[in-house]
């Protein structure tokens, strides 16, 4: 009989933690398992290829405090024979949901961030709440997972749990698929320049510190480079207007989100991150296995492991935008080992992390 793991997510929006559940999923697919989607709602831009492949079930919760009672009912309907539950809260209310259910299967918990960066101005109480579900909740489930060192080393401390009792898994990637000749002409067209290409993709949310990035750009001194920033979020407007400010409106492309992004690696000269903090970086690996330079801010907690202190990338201090601007100035000029790179995102190979988590779930 073939075994069912069920994945819970707040929804499917076109983030990094729902991008590699989805590869995971295809991965768990190929060896033979049944995979479902349990979505506290059925949204996002990558529901529909979600649908296209796997049974997605909708838990219509949009407040976290309905999530139990509804998961617990879904655990006991359809009885999957692991659970995989990414991002707090849901992590801290699967373990709980899966008691109340009288769930026998494994429950397996992932965080995909460094908690105590992503919540660190809401305040004491939401903190005191934070800790205090980790501590109760975690030691309910079957095997908890970091998705690097940092983020292990985080969740271990919130929880108070010793850090023996997390596992490191990285991210897992996708080989880069050659982009089709329209959609290299495509990303060419919204370069619209023959000078240097510098790429950034995320979300255009706060943590990734897009105006450092914006600012160390307009001190960099190549007046014909390009700079697009691939993503959407609630920055936007503000990013457009410190753009214009700084007077590189004409060299600047908020290009949206795409939920196809290979093109842009394919065409591009250099890969920025900008981060305050990440969980992994997975922009990072993906842009290493199109033989893409990278340069990124030393934030905690991935990109230092992913490109190993720097041997594989430029690291720069979080913040730093005039150090910012002088590795990207370098690494336009140094010469590229582009086989490498490649190969040194292939250690992040989907097949390398689905075999780590069916290991953890011993289904």
């Amino acid at each position: 009989m073939r075994r069912t793991i069920s994945i819970l997510l707040p929804d499917l929006r076109g983030g990094g933690a729902e991008r590699l559940s989805l590869v995971l999923a295809h991965e768990f697919a190929r060896d033979g398992y049944d995979v479902e989607f349990a979505l506290t709602q059925a949204q996002g831009q990558l529901l529909d290829e979600a649908e296209a492949s796997f049974v997605v079930h909708d838990l219509g919760c949009p407040r976290a405090r309905e999530v139990p009672l509804a998961l617990s009912r879904y655990l006991r309907f359809r009885q999957p024979h692991a659970l995989i539950a990414a991002m707090w809260p849901l992590t801290a209310i699967a373990p709980v949901a899966a008691r109340i259910a009288g769930f026998r299967g494994k429950v397996l918990i992932s965080e995909h961030a460094t908690l105590s960066r992503q919540y660190g101005q809401w305040g004491n109480m939401h903190r005191l709440v934070l800790r205090t579900s980790m501590f109760a909740s975690y030691r309910l489930a079957s095997a908890r997972v970091g998705v690097s060192q940092g983020t292990c080393a985080d969740i271990a401390a919130l929880s108070g749990m010793p850090l023996d009792k997390f596992v490191t898994i990285y991210n897992p990637i996708p080989a880069a698929i050659p982009p089709s000749p329209e959609e290299i002409c495509t990303a060419n067209a919204l370069w619209g320049t023959d000078g240097p290409r510098i790429l950034t993709v995320g979300n255009l949310k706060s943590p990734k510190n897009h105006p450092l990035l914006l600012r160390a750009f307009a001190t960099l001194p190549r007046r014909d480079a390009r700079l697009i920033l691939l993503g959407s979020g609630d920055s936007e407007p503000v990013l457009r207007a410190l753009a214009s400010e700084l007077g590189i409106s004409d060299r600047v492309v908020l290009a949206g989100f795409h939920r196809n992004p290979a093109p842009f690696y394919a065409t591009a000269d250099l890969f920025v991150l900008s981060s305050d903090y990440e969980g992994f970086g997975n922009v990072i690996v993906e842009a290493l296995s199109f033989g893409l330079p990278v340069v990124s801010t030393d934030c905690p907690a991935g990109p230092a492991e992913i490109l190993q202190g720097g041997r594989f990338g430029w690291l720069v201090p979080v913040g730093d935008a005039p150090a910012l601007a002088r590795a990207m100035d370098e690494a336009l000029d140094a010469p590229v080992d582009r086989d490498g790179l490649v190969r040194r995102a292939s250690e992040f190979a989907p097949d390398i992390a689905a075999r780590q988590y069916l290991e953890l779930l011993d289904v």
